[in-house]
This record gives structure tokens, sequence and C-alpha cells, in this order.
């Protein structure tokens, strides 16, 4: 109730706000253009504008219905996926009396938020290609400018002794712990989470030294870390998957942890991200912010041009607070080169095609990808989706990131936060090696300790909800 009362008339208005601003842009384009007031030119950008103001007066009804606690309606026609799988669930909540905004389930109806607010743009000629949070994720991945630069450089530093690393377990083990927590912690960054968050607050959360990873670790309260390695130590040239949560610093904090995987470790051959295919939940990734992230590190100096080194100073020396040299950003550019050389190659690549556009999930393109953004939980996922659910057998390990992702594993139930965690998977416990890498920002919790869970409870902590706390949890594949 709180998330709906807060935070989702904030991301609902930030859409609108958005809106009226593409839209006053496209106005002083039209007034710019000159000839005749029916040239084909001016008449499309008026279309545009008309439409976008549709937009905005639909989601003004809905904020306002919402507010109100109104029924919520079946989602309209758009030839977009999933539609009926949404409606035929708000009919039996119908019959239950739980079809409003205040009391249909939490998940259902956070899903059934973005499913409705993309339908606004699917059924439009200019609009059904356009991501409303777009600028919002690469507005934030850029302030993560110095995190990113100074990983680039760890990475760098890791290349020089790549042959000793790869021949000492000991080491690789050590540097895959610290690769999962940096993985870990980079979902800190969640944009339908953070609203009332500082960018420094952000940028916070998103240290990646290793004296700050030490002291994180006693805010792991599930720590898998050790099971998890002693299994990819089994595998020899594996595919691993990872069902993705946000773009923007998080999706790069991926990509790093992928690369490792691959480059420095004989266990890994290839990996497969599987993002979503409308816009969801504000940050969650799209075919096009996977690329566009690709493009963004490979030309860093233009992306990130106010953390270059100023003219006055030495190359490889630090030119600013962030201690940031013109040698981080020659690193940057050899790792994305490196992404892009492994995209090429099919050693990266997504679970639908990279040009798979917004309105791609109606069409063989991207029906991979549709199961991620229906409202069910993860339990009965072999029946829901045989052919995702066998795509995912044949992997070495899925890694499922974040917040949501976490919440539709365990059913959205708030178990006693004791039970463990390959219960609370229910029937996919075991279909595949299972990793699970979460910061706490929702009230489902498993696999905790019951002492510390009860002292955590007894001292008043928000531990399930604030971010500070996080659950790396692990089940491997049943043997046959």
């Amino acid at each position: 109730m709180g998330s709906l009362i807060r935070r989702w008339p904030i991301i609902i208005t930030s859409i609108i706000d958005e809106l009226h601003n593409a839209c006053h842009f496209l106005v002083l384009d039209s007034q710019k253009l000159e000839g005749s007031a029916d040239s084909p030119e001016k008449k499309a950008l008026e279309e545009k504008v008309t439409e976008g103001n549709g937009i905005v007066a639909k989601i003004s009804k809905l904020k306002y219905e919402m507010a109100r606690d109104r029924a919520l309606e079946p989602i309209p026609e758009d030839g977009e996926p999933n539609r009926e799988v949404y409606n035929k669930e708000l009919e039996e909540l119908a019959l239950d009396n739980r079809n409003t905004w205040f009391t249909a389930p939490w998940l259902y109806a956070e899903c059934y938020l973005y499913r409705l607010l993309w339908s606004f743009f699917a059924v439009t000629q200019h609009w059904n290609k356009y991501d409303p949070f777009r600028l919002s994720k690469v507005k934030t991945f850029k302030h993560s400018g110095a995190s990113i630069l100074k990983i680039a450089t760890t990475l760098h530093e890791l290349e020089k002794s790549k042959d000793e690393l790869i021949s000492d377990p000991s080491r690789l083990e050590a540097i895959f712990t610290e690769m999962a927590q940096m993985c870990l912690w980079g979902n800190a960054t969640d944009l339908s989470l953070l609203t009332h968050l500082t960018e420094e607050d952000i940028r916070n959360l998103q240290t990646v030294e290793k004296d700050a990873q030490e002291a994180r670790s006693k805010f792991i309260l599930k720590d898998d870390q050790r099971a998890v390695w002693d299994h990819v130590k089994t595998l020899n040239g594996a595919q691993v998957d990872f069902v993705l949560d946000n773009a923007g610093f998080e999706l790069f904090t991926d990509l790093v942890f992928a690369d490792f995987l691959v480059t420095y470790t004989p266990h890994v051959d290839s990996v497969v991200f599987h993002p979503k295919i409308i816009p969801w939940f504000v940050s969650d990734v799209l075919p096009q912010d996977f690329s566009e992230t690709l493009q963004l590190l490979s030309d860093a100096p233009t992306f990130l041009s106010d953390l270059l080194p100023s003219s006055t100073e030495e190359s490889g020396s630090a030119s600013n607070k962030h201690g940031i040299s013109a040698d981080a950003f020659s690193h940057l550019k050899s790792m994305a080169d490196r992404w892009q050389d492994y995209v090429s190659k099919g050693i990266f690549k997504l679970s639908v095609p990279l040009d798979t556009p917004l309105i791609g999930g109606s069409s063989d393109k991207g029906k991979a990808a549709s199961f991620w953004t229906t409202p069910y939980p993860y339990w009965n996922l072999a029946s829901l989706d045989p052919a995702l659910i066998e795509e995912l057998r044949k992997s070495g390990l899925v890694i499922f990131k974040g917040d949501l992702n976490y919440r539709k594993l365990t059913g959205d139930i708030k178990w006693p936060a004791w039970t463990p965690f390959q219960e609370a998977l229910g029937p996919l416990a075991g279909e595949f090696p299972l990793l699970s890498l979460r910061t706490n920002k929702a009230d489902v919790a498993v696999g905790v300790p019951k002492d510390v869970a009860e002292k955590l409870d007894a001292a008043g902590e928000k531990w399930r909800v604030d971010g500070r706390y996080a659950l790396i949890s692990f089940v491997p594949a049943k043997r046959e």
C-alpha cells in the first residue's frame, strides 16, 4: 500500500512530465519548418504531438483513478502479448472483489500497471517504439561514471595477471567472490525504487573498492557464494544465463561479471542475457538498452566527458575529485571493444535478436522474452512456458537479478524469513542451477537464520525493504 501511495504516483508523474517535454520540443521543431502548414513533415509532427497529448490524458486519468481506488480496467486490444493473461486474471479478481488499486494483489497490480501503460503507447502510430524511461536510465548511468571507470581499470589490472589467475584456483575464487558482490550491489541502482534518493546516495551504494565489499559482507543475510563457486568449478565451457533486472550501472556490472566468467575462467564459454520487451518497472533492460550501453561505453570520452582529465594534467595522473585518469578511459574502451567482439561472435547474446523493437513482442522476434512481463510467479514456469524452461535447462547456471525476479521466484509470499530458499521456489527448485542476487526492497525474504531475522526485527531494522541488506541464494539442479 505504501508503494501505491508514494512511489507509483511519482513514476506516473515522471512519464507525464517526459511526454510534455517531448511534445514541447516537437512543437518547436514544427514551428521551425518552412513551407505550408500541410506539408508532410509538419503534418507528421503535429500528429505525433496530438498522439502524445492523448497518451498524457490517459495516464492522467489513470493517476486520478488510482488515487481513488477505482477498479482496474481491462487492457485494451493493442496487438501486444500477454493482454489476455492480464484480463483473465482481472476477471477472476473481480469475482472476489479484489479488482481495485488498493485491493488487488501487489505483484499483479504492479505488473498490470506497466502493461497498461505500454498499451497507451502501443496503439499509436508515432509512439509505439518509444521508451518513456530511456532518458532517466541514461542519465542515472552517466552519474555512475566514476564507478564505471574504476571497475574498467580493475579489469585492466586483472588482465596483467590473467595466466597466474587461471592457474591458481584460490585466487580465482577470491576474484569470483568479489565479482559476485559487485554484481549484487549493482542492483542498488533501481530507478523505480530509489525515487527518494539523491545522486550522492546512489554513488555511495555503488562503491566497489575491496574494503567496502568486506564491510558490506555483514549485510548479506544469506550467502551461498561458496556453494555457487563449488558448482561453477564443475563446469567446462558452459553457458550461463542472466535474467536481467536494471539497465545502466547494474547491466554494466552484469557484463563485467559475464566478462570475468568467459575471459578469466575455463568454466564458461558463452552468456545469454534475458531482457524485457516492453518498458518495465522503469529501469529494466530492453534490447535497445543493451545495444545503447555498449555504444555509450565504446565512446566514453563523449558520454563521460565531465570526468575527462584536464589538458594540464599528465596522462595517467588523477585530474579531478574522482581520481579519474586518461588511462581509465582507454581501459574502458578496451573492455567495451572486447564485449562488442563477444557480441559479434555470439559469446554474449540476448535471448531475443538485438534489434527487437518494443513492438516486437507481438512477433516471433520477442516471443522468447514475453514470459518475463507476465504477472505470473515463476513456480509453474514449466507449464506456462515450456520452450523457455527447456532453454534454461541447457544452462550451467541461471542468475536471476534483482527484487522483482526474487519476488516472482518465491511466489511473492511473505514467508517466515527462515524458510529455506529451495522450499520457497516450489516446483521450480532443481529444474536448473539457480542463483538469485538480490538486495532487499520488498517484504518477502527467505533463507535468513531465525535468530538473525528476529534480532533485526527486534532492533526495528527495516532490513526487508531498505536496500541495505542482501541475499545470495543458490539451489543446484536435481540430479537425475
